[in-house]
């Protein structure tokens, strides 16, 4: 049986791969990656390399040739080009004849009105209208999305925030990355939507393990979205970034993200990473690091 994973070379795709060689022989494994060079490392453990861009719908029919089970990691920008790269995506998978697609989705994108869900939605029917069997690997939001307010806190900054009361099932990368190896290489995983969620919680409620974890208080600063706007202004993010940090705080705020479930830890067979053992981690890694 022959697995790939598109986009291997990024933050979610380079997990799953790293996954999936814990679980399978490296024979059994292809990626598709726009630059293979950046793959050097995975082809010299036995992983089979392929040019697949989401752009260039000629190279997707070589890059999935004789593939079984495929996982497509959602792309992200614009809705029409990601739309576009989703469609072309899809296509040359029906034209390969793979025979399973798992995607990698958004909580709730089937109903809800977070701002990302609409594209995902969209893209989950496109799978749908193949007839091939899926699985959509509804993601919740990644611990690692909030690096920059927690080296802020590391700081002695405040928790800036407007999602008021709106609770997230913050989860890890990796644990993320586990679950869709999982799905990519267990049974009965046909046709299914699985809501991947951490515990559901509060920004005060993170940012208290926050605190525990750091040693030391960490303020929540509960703003409206303007002043949210002007806050991150001042810290020096960049103009483009501003609307999509605006909608997840409104997302937030308006339960986007509040979805109960235990998909994730069935899937896992264990619970998610506890919070204070997750944030540990990424506060590893940026003191590490610095990002």
């Amino acid at each position: 049986m022959k697995i790939l994973v598109t986009g291997a070379t990024g933050k979610l795709g380079s997990k799953v791969v790293e996954a999936l060689l814990k679980v399978i022989p490296a024979s059994d494994l292809v990626v598709s990656v726009r630059n293979p060079e950046k793959a050097e490392g995975l082809r010299a453990l036995g992983v089979e390399v392929r040019h697949g861009n989401f752009d260039q719908p000629k190279t997707l029919d070589s890059a999935f040739s004789g593939i079984d089970r495929l996982l497509i990691i959602s792309t992200f920008g614009d809705y029409e080009i990601i739309m576009r790269q989703h469609t072309n995506a899809v296509a040359a998978a029906e034209r390969a004849q793979v025979k399973f697609i798992a995607y990698t989705s958004v909580t709730n994108a089937s109903e809800s009105k977070f701002f990302l869900a609409s594209s995902h939605r969209a893209r989950e029917e496109a799978i749908l209208k193949t007839g091939i069997p899926y699985s959509f690997l509804r993601n919740n939001w990644y611990f690692e999305n909030e690096i920059g307010s927690i080296q802020g806190a590391m700081l002695g900054a405040p928790w800036v925030t407007s999602a008021g009361k709106g609770k997230v099932g913050w989860v890890l990368r990796q644990d993320l990355a586990e679950a869709a190896a999982n799905v990519l290489t267990g049974k009965g995983h046909e046709n299914t939507v699985y809501e991947l969620s951490g515990k559901l919680m509060t920004q005060e409620k993170l940012v208290s393990a926050l605190g525990d974890v750091l040693g030391k208080e960490v303020h929540v600063q509960q703003v409206d979205d303007t002043i949210y706007v002007d806050i991150m202004k001042g810290a020096g993010v960049p103009e483009a970034y501003l609307p999509m940090l605006v909608n997840t705080q409104k997302g937030i705020r308006d339960g986007g993200l509040e979805i109960e479930s235990n998909d994730l830890e069935k899937i896992l067979d264990r619970p998610s990473t506890p919070i204070n053992e997750a944030l540990s981690q990424i506060i590893s890694q940026i003191s590490q690091t610095g990002n």
